[in-house]
């Protein structure tokens, strides 16, 4: 059970990397264009060395053939956060394809 929490956690810490990554290209509200940038990288790279830490934790014990896809989380949680942050528009086949890659980890967590 342990792995699969270490597993969440890297794709989440991924997806928050990416976030902090856009974030950082956004207009600073308050002026000050390059604390703002530094800020939202630094957070970036922390929040991505973590979760490369907890993925290789993850890949010691679990084959790369079943732990790789699952990293396909992240497009959920990218997509998911997109709309609930920066309110972007997500386009019904999108949908259909953050569908498709949750029935895929569910088919590929069951064959552990």
């Amino acid at each position: 059970m342990t792995v699969w929490i270490w597993l969440g956690l890297a794709s989440l810490l991924s997806c928050a990397g990416q976030l902090c990554q856009k974030q950082a290209t956004r207009p600073a509200k308050s002026g000050g264009r390059g604390r703002h940038i530094v800020f939202w990288l630094g957070l970036a790279l922390l929040a991505l060395g973590v979760g490369m830490v907890l993925w290789l934790m993850v890949l010691q014990r679990v084959p790369v053939g079943i732990a790789y896809p699952m990293l396909s989380l992240n497009f959920v949680w990218v997509t998911l956060a997109a709309k609930a942050f920066w309110h972007e528009k997500i386009a019904p086949h999108h949908w259909l394809g953050v569908g498709l890659i949750m029935a895929g980890i569910v088919l590929l967590g069951g064959s552990l």
